[in-house]
């Protein structure tokens, strides 16, 4: 993951004047309080752009728990109890880890388009997706990653409204998917 004052290198907005020193947002210090950067965003894997705008919303694309460019896991989250031996599982809260990981990415993305993660007003919906084996019904709490770390670094404009959804298999076979909508002035 780049470091926060590396996520200000290529930005085309004239304001991302701060000091190299320093996280350019109020949001971006709090992720780094927590030992968390921004990554550059990701590339899209087919026909879609990482976040667009409409009016003060910025909606996301699914966002994976991608690190330095690579899928940090693959495989079906299961409790252990049920699976399959030829597939790889995931365990819920290594999940929940990964759900957190593609939170950081949604804001990434949302920066893409904003410039600055301080004008978010209001996370306003999250929708994650885990890759379940047939047993599973903890995705509620695999998505709770995604929303601890909101609230933890937005605050009051992190709490949202959600939902989390099993499916049988997501995009490059990754356990876990992320995607907001976020409110912006």
């Amino acid at each position: 993951m780049s470091t926060p004052a590396e996520t200000t290198s290529d930005s085309t907005d004239s304001q991302d004047s701060t000091p190299a020193s320093t996280p350019v947002s109020a949001v971006e210090q709090r992720l780094a309080e927590l030992g968390l950067t921004l990554p550059e965003v990701a590339a899209p894997v087919a026909a879609y752009v990482p976040a667009v705008i409409s009016g003060n919303h910025v909606y996301t694309s699914g966002q994976l728990p991608f690190v330095n460019g690579k899928l940090e896991a693959t495989g079906k989250v299961s409790t252990g109890t049920e699976g399959y031996a030829d597939e790889p599982t995931v365990s819920p809260e290594d999940a929940q880890r990964f759900a957190a990981i593609c939170a950081v990415n949604a804001l990434a993305a949302v920066k893409s388009v904003i410039g600055d993660l301080d004008r978010i007003t209001r996370i306003v919906k999250v929708v994650g997706f885990v890759s379940s084996d047939p047993t599973f019904t903890g995705q509620p709490g695999v998505i709770n990653g995604a929303s601890d770390l909101l609230g933890r670094v937005l605050g009051e404009a992190g709490q949202h409204a959600r939902s989390a959804v099993g499916v049988a298999v997501l995009p490059l076979d990754s356990p876990v998917e992320v995607e907001l909508i976020a409110e912006f002035s």
